[in-house]
């Protein structure tokens, strides 16, 4: 199976100069793991992913004693860290350097990058342009398609 087989073809993506409130929105509503950050003109400039919302130096997010998001949220400390990061843009975060593969990336070489670069889901390119995501859950569910195909044969 190649990565065009299994791909999610229908996803979010966000600006680099929108705000890191949207990207939190987009990630909670679409259920993806990141979001393919495009410029003006459509070209892969970077990638936002939950992984980057977490310690994060830029977002005044460190690792406290305790339960780091319980700090986050509570109402003092956390009041100056929400109010800069609602100042913050997606460009301030994102990942500059996205793993992508292409299209025609067998499932072995999609896992290998995951793998590689310890990330849960990978951008899909044609030439240059984003058409897709693969995930854990795409991959998983080609799993399931194939298992069941296997049993039904």
């Amino acid at each position: 199976m190649l990565a065009k087989d299994v791909m999610r073809a229908s996803f979010a993506t966000i600006e680099p100069g929108a705000a890191l409130l949207d990207a939190v929105r987009l990630l909670l509503e679409t259920g993806q793991r990141g979001l393919p950050v495009l410029d003006g003109s459509g070209s892969l400039v970077g990638v936002i992913s939950e992984g980057d919302f977490l310690h994060r130096r830029e977002l005044g997010v460190h690792c406290p004693e305790g339960f780091w998001l319980e700090w986050l949220l509570s109402k003092e400390e956390g009041r100056l860290v929400r109010e800069r990061t609602r100042a913050l843009r997606v460009d301030a975060v994102m990942s500059r350097k996205p793993v992508f593969v292409d299209e025609h990336a067998t499932v072995d070489e999609i896992v290998a990058e995951m793998d590689n670069h310890q990330i849960s889901q990978v951008l899909v390119l044609r030439d240059t342009r984003v058409v897709g995501i693969v995930g854990r859950a795409q991959l998983l569910l080609a799993l399931e398609q194939s298992l069941s195909r296997s049993t039904t044969d």
